[in-house]
């Protein structure tokens, strides 16, 4: 495997760095908002490092330090500060017009409590009137007649690795995907093993009421569409009040 990247890196990469889809909403409230930007769950960066490298200053924030300090290392010169805090218990020494929660980071969250303890810490964060944005899946979309969805892959120093979701099994309250991890090494040699993610599903309006409590109020939503590979996302607008 790789010397130079962690494989937790690479798989979050792979899994994660090639969707675009929700940038130019990020790139649109940050512009609106006129100050740091506040990125909740920023892995590798995908978010934060769009937006440092137009203009915008941005508080990263991510529990994982392997992930951290590869966005660390891709942010070098950039207006990034990389904060390493689970977003339960985050703090900051200063407010921020904008928070960001992309792809689902408030899901998979552990159900109601641990949510409102993360929206508690986003109040505390934001500035007055300051907005806090996250994506949701509300829910998974009917079955269709689309062909079966490609892996994601990657090549790192000659490594192949492939990550194809093979099962969406939809409960009562969550979704949780199936992926099958492939690596192919410079020489051939195929290994693979499975993974898993929990996503805690709720409606947009669940996640307001929730919100009210942390003293968040509800500002808008918007919608971001789906793509060949990716379901589309309601994004809750949640505004921090006076």
């Amino acid at each position: 495997m790789s010397g130079t990247l962690a494989a937790e890196t690479i798989w979050h990469d792979v899994e994660c760095s090639s969707y675009t889809a929700d940038l130019p909403l990020w790139e649109e409230l940050a512009a609106a908002a006129g100050g740091e930007v506040l990125d909740l769950g920023c892995g590798t960066g995908r978010v934060a490092l769009h937006l440092a490298r137009r203009g915008h200053d941005v508080i990263a924030v991510d529990r994982d330090a392997t992930l951290l300090a590869a966005l660390r290392e891709r942010a070098e010169g950039l207006p990034v500060e990389a904060l390493h805090a689970d977003v339960r218990e985050l703090e900051l020494d200063r407010r921020v017009p904008l928070a960001l929660a992309p792809m689902q980071t408030l899901q998979l969250l552990q159900g109601p409590e641990e949510r409102l303890a993360c929206l508690r810490r986003v109040a505390a964060a934001l500035a007055p009137e300051g907005r806090f944005a996250a994506a949701i899946l509300e829910e998974m979309p009917p079955a269709d007649d689309s062909p079966p969805p490609l892996p994601d892959v990657r090549e790192v120093d000659g490594w192949v690795y492939s990550s194809l979701a093979v099962e969406v099994a939809v409960g009562a309250g969550e979704i949780v995907i199936h992926r099958r991890r492939e690596t192919v090494s410079p020489d051939g040699e195929l290994s693979e093993e499975p993974n898993r993610i929990r996503i805690a599903t709720f409606p947009a309006e669940q996640l307001e009421r929730e919100a009210a409590a942390a003293g968040l109020a509800p500002r808008e939503r918007r919608a971001i569409g789906p793509t060949d590979i990716h379901v589309g996302s309601t994004v809750v607008v949640l505004e921090r009040r006076p």
